[in-house]
């Protein structure tokens, strides 16, 4: 099992993985949440997917097994920042504007994790190897890109694992029912990461 930091600097170098984790989202959002997304060509994106942009894929022999986006919050591409800052803003529909409890930070140090999945299909015996694969391949994408603390829209059984994984969470919204499943924005902060 190996985890791999995909940017449109380097996806180049690792064949099919990029395309992968567009084709992962689609089964795991829109075939499995059975989510109104766009999709086109078997993969699902949204206008988040821009260079700006990080993809962690957790893979085997060219499977995506898990994965999760990373955007910085200075991000901008036409009228969208971040997923989070957008709802808040109110172009977006499908989540609350009222998600979280302070205004969505704006910060080079800050990134948002969304679009995070561990297939349906990994057996429960690997999923916890699986899950904590992904989370130490985002606290080394922390250390790269110079992260301290990273936003999330998360299911809302978030605290069962996250002591887990050693990760510093906390509430940042209430919990919010989108799609049969409630979620809550979280806080995750990385300054012991970092050294």
């Amino acid at each position: 099992m190996q985890a791999t930091t995909l940017s449109f600097a380097n996806f180049h170098q690792h064949g099919e993985l990029f395309a992968n984790i567009f084709r992962a989202r689609k089964q795991s959002f829109i075939v499995q949440n059975k989510w109104d997304l766009p999709e086109v060509m078997d993969m699902e994106f949204d206008q988040y997917d821009t260079p700006q942009s990080r993809w962690i894929a957790v893979h085997h022999l060219g499977e995506v097994m898990a994965g999760v986006r990373l955007t910085p919050t200075t991000a901008r591409c036409g009228i969208y920042t971040y997923m989070i800052r957008d709802a808040q803003l109110g172009l977006l529909d499908s989540i609350p504007q009222d998600l979280m409890f302070d205004q969505a930070p704006v910060a080079p140090h800050v990134w948002e994790v969304t679009r995070g999945f561990v297939a349906h299909n990994i057996p429960s015996t690997i999923r916890r190897k699986v899950h904590t694969r992904l989370v130490m391949e985002m606290v080394r994408a922390a250390r790269v890109e110079g992260i301290n603390q990273m936003v999330a829209l998360l299911p809302s059984n978030w605290s069962r694992w996250a002591k887990r994984c050693a990760l510093d969470m906390a509430p940042a919204g209430r919990v919010m029912d989108m799609g049969g499943i409630n979620y809550q924005a979280v806080s995750l902060d990385f300054t012991a990461h970092l050294h």
